[in-house]
C-alpha cells in the first residue's frame, strides 16, 4: 500500500500499517446496568465520498473519506480483526477522543493514553467511560447536543467517527519483522508453536528485544450473515490528505442543503477492557500513517447520494434473544485495562435526549453467552506431576 493510503476491500478499511476496520451492525443495549458484549449482525456498507461528487454535500466533500449509513439509535462497533503487524490507532467521535476523552491531535499521548493497540485490542464498542466497561455507541443527529462531541465540547461541529494510524517505528518493526521470520521458521522445522510469549516443543519462543507480547491475530466471533446492501467494488484506494490539506481534487458543487449528518453518542454499559499501551515509550512512529474521516449518514440521505437501498434496520433484541442466539464475553488474563477518562465518565445517554426505550429488553440466558479470549478467574497453579 503507498504511504498515507486507505482504501476500501469489501466492507473493510484498510490503513497504512496493516489496519484492518470493520464497522460491525449490533444490537443495541439498555440504557441501566452492565451487560455482556452483544452480538454482530453483519458490518455496514461503506462508500467513498469522492464517488459521489454530484449528490454528496458540499461540507462531506470537503472532509472526503467514506460514509455509511445509520438508523436513529442503532448501535454499533469497530471490529480490528484482520491487522496483520503492531499499529496504534487513534479513534474519535466527533473528534474526540474515544479512549482519553480530550481533544482529536495528531500525535499519540501515552498519558492519558489516546490510541488502542492493535491486534491486541480486537474490538472497540464504545467510549473509554468506566473500569473494565465502555458505554455502547449509538447513532444520533447532529443539533440535539446528545453526542459525545456535544456534551464534552459544548458544540456539535464534526460528527462521524475518525481514524489515525500509526505503525512501529522502523528500529522496532525490524525487530519484529526478524522475530515474526524466525516464529515462521521454527513453525516450519517444528510444527506449530504458542506466538511470542508462549512454548514450543524446545521451550520459550524467542521475542524481539523491546517487543510487547503479541496475542495471534483475532478472527471474530461467528456471526449471523450480513444484511442486504450490495457488493463494494474490490480494491478502490485513494491517498488521504495531510491534516490542514487541500482537498486532493474538486467535485462539482451539489445543490445548496444542509446535510443530515450523524454523530455518536452513548447507549448502555458492556463489559469491556480497553487495554494499556505496553510497548516501551518511544516504540511508535512519530507522524501518523494515514487518516480517514468516516462520515454517518441517515438512510434516506445514502439513498439520495449512492442511489442505494440502505440495509433493512436490524432485528429487534427480543427476537434475536429469545432464537438462543449467542451474546459474548471476552478476558484477557496479561492485558491490562486503562483508567476510565474523566470526561467520557460524565457522558449522558442518548435516551435523556430522546425519551425511554421502547424496545423490550429480554436478557440472554447464562448458556447464550459465550466466552472469548482467556476464561475469566484466577490462574490455574501446576503441581508435580
Amino acid at each position: 500500500m503507498a504511504e498515507g493510503t486507505v482504501r476500501i476491500d469489501g466492507t473493510t478499511l484498510h490503513l497504512p500499517g496493516g489496519v484492518q476496520v470493520r464497522f460491525k451492525r449490533t444490537l443495541r443495549l439498555p440504557e441501566t446496568g452492565t451487560h455482556q458484549l452483544p452480538p454482530g449482525l453483519g458490518d455496514f456498507p461503506i462508500r467513498r465520498v469522492e464517488d459521489h461528487p454530484h449528490t454528496a454535500p458540499e461540507e462531506m466533500r470537503a472532509r472526503g473519506g467514506v460514509m455509511l449509513p445509520v438508523y436513529l439509535r442503532e448501535a454499533m462497533w469497530l471490529h480490528f480483526g484482520g491487522s496483520t503487524e503492531p499499529a496504534a490507532l487513534q479513534v474519535g467521535v466527533g473528534k474526540v477522543c474515544a479512549v482519553s476523552g480530550k481533544p482529536w491531535s495528531g500525535t499519540l499521548v501515552r498519558d492519558p493514553q489516546n490510541y488502542v493497540v492493535l491486534p491486541r485490542q480486537p474490538w472497540l464498542d464504545g467510549i473509554n467511560s468506566g473500569k473494565g466497561t465502555v458505554r455502547q455507541f449509538v447513532a444520533v443527529p447532529l443539533g440535539l447536543g446528545a453526542t459525545v462531541e456535544g456534551q464534552v465540547t459544548g458544540e456539535e461541529v464534526f460528527g462521524g467517527v475518525q481514524l489515525q494510524s500509526f505503525p512501529l517505528n522502523d528500529k522496532q518493526l525490524a525487530g519484529w519483522r526478524e522475530g515474526e521470520r524466525l516464529r515462521a521458521q521454527r513453525e516450519r522445522n517444528i510444527g506449530p508453536i504458542g506466538g511470542y510469549g508462549g512454548y514450543g516443543a524446545t521451550g520459550p519462543v524467542p521475542m524481539p528485544p523491546g517487543a510487547a507480547p503479541m496475542p495471534p491475530p483475532f478472527t471474530g466471533a461467528p456471526m449471523p450473515p450480513p444484511p442486504g446492501g450490495g457488493p463494494m467494488p474490490p480494491g478502490a484506494a485513494y491517498p488521504m490528505a495531510a491534516p490542514g490539506a487541500a482537498p486532493a481534487r474538486s467535485a462539482p458543487a451539489a445543490p445548496p442543503r444542509a446535510p443530515a449528518a450523524m454523530g455518536l453518542g452513548v447507549g448502555g454499559s458492556m463489559r469491556q477492557e480497553v487495554y494499556r499501551d505496553t510497548w516501551p515509550r518511544g516504540s511508535w512512529a512519530e507522524k501518523p500513517a494515514g487518516r480517514i474521516f468516516v462520515h454517518l449518514v441517515t438512510p434516506p440521505e445514502w439513498r439520495r447520494i449512492t442511489g442505494e437501498a440502505p440495509p433493512p434496520s436490524p432485528v429487534d433484541r427480543a427476537a434475536y434473544t429469545r432464537a438462543g442466539l449467542p451474546w459474548f464475553d471476552y478476558y484477557d488474563q496479561d492485558a491490562h485495562d486503562l483508567d476510565p477518562a474523566d470526561a467520557l465518565g460524565t457522558v449522558k445517554p442518548v435516551g435523556d435526549w430522546l425519551g425511554d426505550d421502547l424496545d423490550p429488553w429480554q436478557p440472554p440466558t447464562p448458556g447464550q453467552v459465550k466466552p472469548l479470549g482467556d476464561a475469566p478467574g484466577r490462574p490455574i497453579q501446576d503441581g508435580d506431576w
